[in-house]
Order: structure tokens, then sequence, then C-alpha cells
């Protein structure tokens, strides 16, 4: 399933980074540095995709050479302590393919920072050979000065602005949801933190749950669960760069296990709402108009009454099973409230909510469930079949009626 990551970092010498080895590495490119006299070589990595620098239309043709762009962000800064870019990390949707990523990252950019006035160099990596295979993602390298036909001038300090990247973080969820919804994809993601988002839903499924309607109030109970786990342990650059390389430390085995238990979760999670959609695609179609067979004598109150017990059934299931969720979710408050500040035991809690996730997943009856709908076909075919037989048992009699008119009619024309 599609998830949300954004991250933007400053690339500074102050912590002994450089423009150009930033974009030598992402591009799988050799770019030397004429500041420092340093060369850096990463043409024999693999995983890159694609790379492509965007830039303002006023800007000199040399900022499409990558060599030359990034030297000369460093010759335009002269403190030891530069922030010479920024970078911005996104997690791509797995359910897109390459060219869609390509279209979706590209217009991002375009809008959110070409346009604006940044150079925007873009490397998609596809996920590493070790852990999540959808794990595809955009670095996108952006420069921090004005530039014009004559090149770099003054820094842009408004780039800096924390209203500005909360833009950013809303334009790219809109953005990677539209291109879903473009693709034909039902995943979306959401820019707002997981506590934000499962407040909603527990406010969702409080409001379903008072008009009635328990299959709504417990898909946003599924939701509110899914969500009510620990966010991602943010990784330093230079344990994302470790990461990448599959040299495991305590930071990213802590990222590692995290983000297998979210996934656990959400796998869960996804069972028990598609059971949810099940039971709402049968409750929907028995509401349907032209839906009843039946339609001679008792056989339309007989058909109603099915109904009835069988949507009660459904909704007592559903209210079980989301009352069951709304326990195992209490009880993970409870039990995470003294855990707070102990982040190395987010693991632990998220393991103990997926088993009480799959508990309530073989609290359902599937079986029960199957069976009862399988009864339900056979009456509903038998009854198809009885009113068939009564539609020509009528036709049959017709037709004796119309043969003994036209018999009498004749019989009537002789005598005459």
């Amino acid at each position: 399933m599609a998830i949300y990551h954004l991250r933007a970092t400053m690339i500074s010498r102050s912590a002994g980074r450089s423009a150009t080895a930033a974009a030598a590495y992402r591009s799988a490119e050799r770019i030397h540095d004429h500041r420092t006299g340093l060369s850096f070589d990463y043409r024999a990595r693999g995983g890159v995709e694609h790379v492509e620098i965007l830039a303002p239309e006023r800007s000199p043709d040399w900022v499409q050479d990558r060599a030359a762009l990034w030297n000369a962000v460093e010759a335009a800064e002269t403190r030891k302590n530069s922030q010479v870019a920024r970078e911005i990390r996104v997690a791509l949707p797995a359910e897109l393919d390459r060219e869609q990523r390509i279209e979706l990252v590209r217009d991002f950019c375009q809008r959110s920072f070409v346009d604006r006035g940044m150079v925007a160099d873009i490397a998609l990596h596809a996920p590493g050979r070790e852990g999540d295979e959808r794990n595809h993602h955009a670095h996108i390298l952006l420069t921090t000065r004005e530039i014009g036909p004559e090149g770099f001038s003054t820094k842009n300090r408004d780039w800096n602005a924390k209203e500005l990247l909360e833009d950013w973080r809303e334009a790219w969820a809109r953005d990677s949801n539209h291109a879903l919804e473009r693709c034909g994809h039902e995943a979306r993601i959401d820019h707002r933190t997981l506590e934000a988002q499962r407040e909603e839903a527990l406010e969702r499924s409080v409001l379903a749950r008072e008009r009635g309607d328990e299959v709504e109030a417990l898909r946003e109970t599924v939701r509110a669960v899914q969500l009510d786990r620990a966010p991602l342990p943010q990784l330093s650059p230079g344990a994302w760069q470790l990461k990448e390389r599959g040299i495991e430390v305590a930071a990213v085995q802590l990222w590692r296990e995290v983000k297998a238990q979210a996934l656990e979760v959400a796998r869960v999670a996804e069972r028990l709402s598609g059971q949810v959609r099940e039971w709402l695609g049968r409750t929907v179609e028995r509401l349907a108009p032209g839906h009843e067979l039946a339609h001679a004598g008792g056989g339309q109150r007989r058909e109603q009454q099915r109904e009835l017990s069988s949507r009660d059934s459904d909704q007592n299931a559903a209210q079980d099973l989301a009352a069951r969720l709304r326990a195992a979710r209490e009880a993970r408050q409870e039990r995470s409230e003294p855990e707070l500040g102990h982040q190395s035991r987010a693991p632990e809690s998220a393991r103990s909510l997926a088993e009480r996730l799959r508990e309530a997943a073989r609290s359902i009856d599937s079986v029960a469930a199957a069976e009862r709908a399988a009864s339900l076909q056979q009456e509903r075919l038998a009854e198809e079949r009885q009113r068939v037989q009564e539609a020509e048992r009528v036709r049959e009699q017709e037709r004796v009626r119309e043969r003994e008119r036209r018999e009498h009619d004749w019989g009537w024309d002789h005598e005459l």
C-alpha cells in the first residue's frame, strides 16, 4: 500500500558535507569538486532509475551539466559553515509504474520548486537488493540561491520558512493522490500526523455509530487501529547512507523493526477492511431496487424476513468486531502511556497490536458467513425457478382457454 514520507534536510559544510558529493552519490555519476580538489565517483552503484535537472526559464545553459551546476553552487558559498543545498526525500507510491513515478516527481518539482526559482536535481531510486521491494523513492537536491542568466546571486531566505515546508508536504500528498486516482488506484496517502488521522477516524466512527451505521463505524475503527502505531524514527543523513549501503547499525535496525511492525499491522488491518467491504457489499446488494425475486403469495414477505435476519446477523458481527477493536486500541493506549520516551519498545507494542488484530480477525466466522450466503443464493434460485414455473403454468392456462374459445366459436359457426 502507498505510504507517505517527505523529509527535508540541509546539506551543510559544518556537517562535513558538500553539494558535489551529494549530487554524485544520488545520480551515480563522477563529479570532481573544483573547490577541494576531491573527486566523487559513484558510477559503480546501481539502483538509480532516472535522473533529471529542472531549472527556471532564465537559467544559463550550463545548469543542465550536473558537475558544472553543483561546482557553481559550491563556488558561490564562501563561509565554512554554509548551507550549500537542500534535499527533499519522498517515498514514491509502489502502485505506479516507472513512467508514472517520473511524471509525478517531475510535476511536483516544477510546481513546488522550479516555479519559485530553484534548480531541482532529481534522482529516482529503485528499492535496495535487501528490504522492502516497494521502497521506490526519490532524492531532490535544491539550490538555495536565486539564479538568473549570469548565474547564482543572493540567497532566498523565504525558502527556509516553516510554512513553505508545510505547503510542500501537503502538495506532495495532493499530487500523489491525483496520480493514484488518475491511474485507477484506490490507495491514498495523507501528509498529516498519525495522531491527527487517528483522531479523525475515531470521530467518524463515533458519528457513524450514533446514526446506527455499524458497518461504517467498524471501517473507521479499523482505520483508527491501523493508525495507532509509532511513527518511523528519523535517521540522520549518515545513518541513512549506511542503510542504503546495507550496513546495519543500531539506529537502522530500530528503523527496520518499527517499519516491519507497522507493515504487519497494516496487512492485518487491510484484511479486516476487506471483510468490512464484503459486509457492506452484501448490504448494498440486498437493498438494491428490484433485487427481490419472489413476487407471488407470501414469497416477498419471506424474502424480506430473511433479508432482515441476515442484516441483523451482519450488524451483530460488525458490532462485536468493532467492540473488540475498540478494546484492543484502549488496551494499547493504557499499555503505551507508561512507555512514553522509550522508543526502543515501539516494535513490541506494534507486535502486540498486530496479534490483537489477528485475534479479532479470527473471531469472524468466515465459514458460517459463506454458508449463509450460499444458502441464501440457493433459496433465491429455488424461488426464481418457482416463479418461472408459475409463469409457465399461467401461460399454459391461457393457451387452454384460448383453444377452448376457438373450438366453441368454430362449433357455433358450423351450426349456422
